[in-house]
């Protein structure tokens, strides 16, 4: 059953824009329920739900699809959620209907932020970071800006025509990592949990070393938002970054468990001006290698 559906589905980015001027060209920004449901008239917008499958077809915004992490990523046993190869890539996005000119907004549907940062990032690393948006405060904030919601089902996207240009510099390696591990000032941000951070967490045995990058600071995911999952203040945002030690103009790496938390910061960091690069396969790559290991609340 639906409740006052939407007629037609559109976006302008600009609006998002204005709150991060500092932001780079091509860089993913947020956008806020009502600017979404003010330009909901463009043709060339694709609308991203992500979350729960089932809750998705319970309700989500009307004409928007349904995204899962595996038809974006690829599996690298034991590693997962990691980019594809740009021909594989440039594939599994035009299934979603994403073309050179599309409008792409993510958008979350349970608060599984990281998710939609994930997705925008991918996007962004696949040359659409101009194109591409995330729905501020997700579908929570879609309903209580007062717009409707759908139970319709949405028929498959027409395939896109796209031509990746992959981003260089949007991602880090392993071995890159371990270079730098002796570098002076902070550089290394980990987007986990406090208990992941420490080691006290090890993902009952599945994490073989817990504990974190020598020298990581620890910036839970979740601090970047606020209680109704809106993004927080630019001025709260930079002072972040700024209490954690990181220096903007200076490259920084940020890692999770599987590279998916580890995009909310590199997100938002790219909006605020940093040079933030992904460690894709983050800490379920580094604790299977020979890499040190720190078990403790302190960096080092």
């Amino acid at each position: 059953m639906a409740r006052r559906i939407i007629p037609a589905l559109a976006i302008s980015l600009l609006s998002a824009a204005a709150a991060f001027a500092q932001a780079p060209a091509g860089t993913p920004t947020f956008v806020s329920a009502s600017a979404l449901a003010a330009d909901l008239r463009n043709p060339k917008l694709v609308l991203l739900h992500v979350g729960d499958k089932d809750a998705y077809a319970r309700e989500h915004i009307p004409g928007a699809h349904f995204v899962d992490l595996s038809m974006i990523t690829t599996a690298n046993p034991p590693r997962q959620n990691e980019l594809p190869a740009p021909a594989d890539l440039e594939a599994k996005l035009e299934a979603l209907g994403i073309s050179d000119d599309s409008r792409v907004v993510v958008y979350f549907g349970n608060g599984e932020f990281p998710l939609a940062t994930r997705v925008a990032f991918t996007l962004d690393y696949a040359g659409l970071g101009a194109r591409t948006a995330i729905l501020d405060g997700g579908l929570s904030a879609w309903v209580a800006a007062g717009n409707g919601i759908s139970s319709e089902p949405v028929p498959a996207p027409r395939p896109g025509s796209l031509t990746v240009k992959v981003r260089e510099g949007a991602t880090i390696d392993l071995a890159a990592v371990r270079a730098g591990l002796d570098a002076p000032a902070p550089h290394v941000l980990d987007a986990r949990p406090v208990e992941s951070y420490t080691g006290a967490d090890d993902r009952g045995g599945a994490i073989k070393r817990p504990g974190h990058i020598p020298g990581a600071v620890n910036l839970p995911y979740s601090t970047f938002f606020k209680a109704d999952k809106t993004l927080k203040s630019t001025d709260d945002l930079k002072k972040m970054f700024s209490d954690a030690g990181f220096t903007p103009g200076t490259p920084l790496v940020s890692y999770c468990t599987s590279g998916v938390q580890a995009t909310v910061p590199v997100i938002v960091g790219r909006m605020l001006g940093y040079d933030v690069k992904l460690f894709d396969g983050s800490y379920q790559e580094w604790s299977a290698s020979d890499a040190p290991v720190v078990k403790a609340a302190t960096p080092r």
